[in-house]
């Protein structure tokens, strides 16, 4: 068990969102799922009120608050992908069916909050010991919305 666990908070979705999470990456799973007692400002009795579940190890807690408060780039939840493949396959899922899409590997799901997609390669290329590749690389991400770990090679290279 975690020491410390994100609450997400949702209006009424905290279930939905829990499964559609779990289904991205492994080791993932829907601990517990607590319902309402009887009805209070967070839903009618029976509704689901609190979601426990972890996603790739980690555990998170989703919470049907019945009030929307909207979650905003202050906080994000990054995904170390070991691939292309892997980054295309999560970024497709988590900014489909009402998601976006922004800048420099960031996208919001259907639910509001961010995510960073970032492949494998990215942080020793942004990092690495050649200052003009990682200024190529850097102006390349910068232009991107899904990093693109070939292209940002290429540019770190300066080919």
């Amino acid at each position: 068990m975690s020491k410390i666990a994100p609450c997400l908070w949702f209006k009424n979705e905290a279930e939905e969102a829990a499964k559609f999470y779990v289904s991205l990456l492994p080791d993932s799973r829907i601990v517990k799922i607590q319902h309402n007692g009887p009805d209070s400002p967070a839903g009618k009795a029976g509704s689901v009120l609190v979601v426990n579940f972890t996603l790739a190890g980690q555990e998170f807690m989703a919470l049907n608050g019945n009030s929307q408060f909207e979650p905003n780039h202050a906080v994000s939840f990054k995904i170390d992908c070991v691939d292309q493949a892997e980054t295309d396959r999560l970024w497709d899922k988590l900014s489909s069916n009402g998601g976006s899409t922004l800048q420099c590997g960031w996208l919001r799901d259907r639910y509001g909050f961010s995510w960073q997609i970032v492949p494998s390669g990215f942080i020793e290329l942004i990092g690495g010991p050649d200052s003009a590749g990682r200024e190529r690389a850097m102006q390349a991400m910068m232009k991107m919305e899904k990093l693109d770990i070939a292209t940002l090679q290429k540019a770190y290279d300066g080919s």
